[in-house]
């Protein structure tokens, strides 16, 4: 089965300000507690955010390139038997090959970030 090449991490301003100024992101508290940074594919990306991130305003959509984490990346079963990729290393800048504010589409869904 080919998963997708990228995915997308949710983070908070305060978080991505982290990202932007020490290159590299160690997780938001979920992810440390579970030892893994939490991605979902494009599919899986509004459901999450609706889950997880409900009332929140200041967030941001990370898009990172799976295959420049290589073996860092495990995809997992995880919420309704999907399998999700997690991040087992910290993000790096590096890896992300766009972000921006989170919007949201006419149909609800969550606009992913435009990648050159």
């Amino acid at each position: 089965m080919s998963h997708p090449a990228t995915a997308y991490k949710v983070l908070t301003a305060d978080q991505m300000a982290v990202l932007e100024q020490e290159g590299a992101f160690a997780g938001a508290p979920v992810d440390v507690t579970d030892g893994y940074i939490h991605l979902s594919t494009a599919a899986q990306l509004t459901e999450t955010v609706d889950k997880h991130f409900s009332g929140q305003t200041d967030l941001r959509i990370a898009a990172v390139d799976l295959d420049a984490m290589g073996e860092a990346v495990k995809w997992e079963e995880s919420r309704g038997g999907q399998l999700f990729p997690h991040l087992y290393a910290p993000l790096p800048l590096s890896a992300v090959v766009a972000y921006g504010p989170m919007k949201r589409e006419e149909d609800g869904s969550v606009r992913l970030p435009i990648t050159g």
